[in-house]
């Protein structure tokens, strides 16, 4: 499940050697980072100022809105300097990627940048909320209709690895538990995957809502596929013989300053333990994928044929 591309290996791969490994399900992983990092001073002070100003669990810069969210009291040079750092994190890696997995960035769209100060380990947070639960994403952003999360990480801690857990790979999870999940539908047909009546008039009220300027009121759009992919995201995190099934399960350890990149609808995943990281998100086209027969929307589009 883990496919390490080294500087020489990275150095060496074509054009799709990245992407494909993500679309079959791989942890594509760096055991250095492949796109530079903020200054120590910069890395210094993530680490121990900014959990002092948080007033959610991260802190995130929203593009499409243009601002960070997350942040108590902070007076405007402090608020300048996050949206710096994470602005620069995340135009670094949009490079990387446009670079080394470029079908993938075709039409894709950019999400949030965000950074993660807060011990994953032994938060006792509701089983939805718990990144310590194994879980697949679902839902970001709103309606993604079928498109890809692709989520990019960067172990920014100098001293501490960060560890996660995966039970593996959406179509054999989907096979193990979709029917106790409910998901597993019979013979509804090719199209109950795809976007009502009801669900286009949302959308459409959603995008004029944020055309006159609320640009976030688009994460309240929904769709048929987004809404089947929460159920099986809340059932796996609700289901404590899911989460104390051992088939499947296998740990990965990720050092400082290593990072690397998946996607988190297709592999899953929970953050055992670890602090401080840079999570970068996007949206890829299900149209721009190689091998789109493995993405869970055709999984479950093909299933309820």
């Amino acid at each position: 499940m883990l496919q390490t591309f080294d500087q020489s290996r990275l150095a060496g791969a074509g054009p799709n050697d990245l992407s494909d490994a993500l679309e079959e399900g791989a942890i594509v992983f760096f055991p250095s980072s492949p796109v530079p990092l903020p200054s120590p001073d910069d890395l210094e002070f993530f680490r121990v100022e900014l959990p002092k100003l948080l007033k959610l669990k991260n802190i995130s810069y929203h593009p499409e809105a243009g601002h960070v969210r997350g942040l108590g009291d902070a007076d405007a040079a402090t608020a300048q300097r996050i949206t710096r750092v994470l602005t620069g994190v995340s135009g670094e890696i949009e490079r990387f990627l446009k670079a080394k997995a470029p079908g993938l960035t075709k039409d894709w769209t950019v999400g949030t940048c965000s950074f993660r100060p807060i011990q994953e380990k032994g938060r006792n947070l509701k089983p939805h909320a718990s990144n310590e639960l194994v879980h697949v994403d679902a839902g970001a952003y709103g309606a993604t209709n079928g498109d890809r999360i692709l989520r990019f990480f960067i172990n920014v801690n100098p001293t501490e690895d960060r560890v996660w857990a995966s039970k593996g790979t959406f179509p054999a999870v989907y096979q193990r538990y979709g029917k106790a999940a409910g998901i597993a539908v019979a013979n509804p047909g090719t199209n109950y995957l795809r976007k009502g009546p009801l669900d286009h008039l949302r959308t459409g009220l959603l995008k004029g809502v944020a055309a006159l300027g609320l640009p976030a009121a688009h994460v309240l759009d929904s769709s048929p596929y987004d809404r089947v992919m929460r159920r099986f995201h809340n059932f796996m995190k609700d289901t404590p013989a899911f989460q104390q099934d051992t088939e499947g399960h296998v740990e990965f350890r990720f050092p400082p300053f290593s990072a690397w990149m998946v996607f988190t609808d297709m592999v899953s995943h929970a953050s055992l333990s670890g602090q401080h990281a840079f999570v970068h998100t996007s949206i890829v086209r299900l149209a721009s994928c190689r091998k789109p027969e493995l993405a869970p929307y055709n999984i479950l589009r093909q299933s309820a044929a």
